[in-house]
């Protein structure tokens, strides 16, 4: 990891994170720490079942049944075997409540952290898989995986919890099962009318596969100084006795706030990230501490980004347009004219989240398209290419029936 020039301490007075503004509450996602909730009751965590490799540094989800790896149900919300169908519940750890850090502080004690300790390099990995031996290749920022082999589901455990790297806070877990993925892309995919008709071959052309993509979720209180123009419009008439319409203009100025929450940029490049973002709204409020049973026997990607790159190339371009939003809101009128915006952060706060989608990935005519389902709400969003043979068609027949239409409005007139 490169380790950045530190962050300024003070994004605008006070440091974000230094000193909570009027009315700031800590931010709790998930249970309710007032009322203990267990996904199961009475029954022992599935952390008491992992199985951790330390030579390779990775971890498995044995069945106690039948010893077979389980993996995630997200249309049961347990552990379960594919092989013996026996199922485990999930505990959550009610004593923690995900808190949002700092900023400023966080990232500049990140920074001093990986100048001083050893760093993990998020790099390829090749592991030795427990069950059946084969090689299994952790590419790029790939966390969770399966065995190629004898499709085991593997965790990387040197990463999220290694030196110098932001720790996961927590998890949307998958609630969108496989079979409901595939109906909503195939109805996705059939309502393309112009996409290419191999295209729509997508369950043989395509690679479809469930994985947890990095997040991070803004929360922010911003003030901000605005100068600009109120324009009214009014209506006169001319010396021909026509009525134009003209604006008139007066100087404005003021100071609005904004308070930003649940702001969720993706963390993760590689991706189309204008059809990532297309699957917002993202329910982060659903959010649970993070326990790794959630992502047995699907991807994950660890960040590429940290949280203050992210927030310097997403998320603050974000918090600027709506905070013109809210200066234009704030002029009035029929027009606004915005010639100076002067925002300073009171607080800027963040959690590192885990987000799921189900990833289509087709090949077609040597280029690669992706189509994501939000693996929460359900949401589809993606690339498609474009049939010229359909839309040659599509306007040829537009023409003829406008062809036949004026024949026949020609006969009428000369009948």
């Amino acid at each position: 990891m490169t380790v950045p020039p530190p962050l300024p301490g003070t994004p605008g007075p006070p440091s974000p994170g230094d000193r909570p503004g009027p009315g700031h509450q800590p931010r709790t996602v998930g249970p309710d720490p007032a009322r203990p909730r267990q996904l199961v009751p009475g029954v022992p965590s599935a952390n008491d079942r992992e199985m951790v490799q330390v030579t390779e540094q990775t971890r498995t989800y044995p069945c106690a049944n039948c010893g077979d790896a389980l993996v995630y149900d997200p249309t049961i919300g347990k552990l379960r075997s594919p092989s013996c169908g026996s199922t485990y519940p999930i505990l959550l750890d009610t004593t923690k409540v995900l808190q949002p850090h700092p900023l400023g502080p966080t990232m500049n004690a990140l920074y001093a952290q990986a100048r001083s300790v050893a760093q993990v390099q998020v790099v390829d990995r090749e592991v030795v898989c427990q069950n059946c031996g084969g090689h299994t290749l952790f590419s790029g920022t790939l966390t969770a995986t399966r065995c190629p082999y004898c499709n085991t589901p593997i965790q990387r455990t040197d990463v999220q919890v290694a030196p110098a790297r932001i720790p996961i806070d927590g998890i949307l877990p998958l609630r969108v099962g496989d079979e409901q993925a595939r109906h909503n892309i195939e109805a996705w995919v059939n309502s393309r009318w112009f996409a290419p008709r191999e295209f729509k071959k997508y369950r043989v052309l395509g690679s479809f596969s469930s994985v947890y993509l990095s997040y991070y979720s803004y929360d922010a209180e911003v003030s901000t100084d605005y100068s600009g123009a109120r324009g009214m419009h009014r209506t006169r008439r001319d010396r021909d006795g026509n009525i134009e319409t003209y604006t008139d203009w007066w100087p404005v100025s003021g100071r609005v706030h904004d308070s930003i929450r649940q702001l969720a940029e993706s963390a993760n490049t590689g991706l189309d990230s204008a059809r990532v973002r297309e699957l917002e709204p993202w329910p982060a409020e659903q959010a649970v501490t993070y326990t790794p049973e959630f992502v047995a026997g699907h991807l994950a990607r660890t960040y590429d980004g940290d949280a203050a790159q992210v927030f310097e190339a997403q998320a603050r371009p974000r918090i600027e347009g709506i905070i013109e939003n809210t200066v234009r809101r704030d002029i009035g009128g029929d027009e606004q004219r915005v010639t100076r915006m002067n925002p300073v952060y009171q607080s800027i706060d963040f959690l590192y989240l885990l987000m799921p989608v189900w990833l289509l990935t087709v090949t077609f005519a040597g280029k690669p398209f992706q189509v994501f389902v939000n693996g929460v709400t359900g949401e589809v969003q993606g690339q498609r290419p474009w049939s010229a043979i359909k839309i040659a068609s599509a306007i040829i027949a537009g023409l003829l029936l406008i062809g036949i239409a004026v024949y026949l409005y020609m006969q009428v007139r000369g009948g």
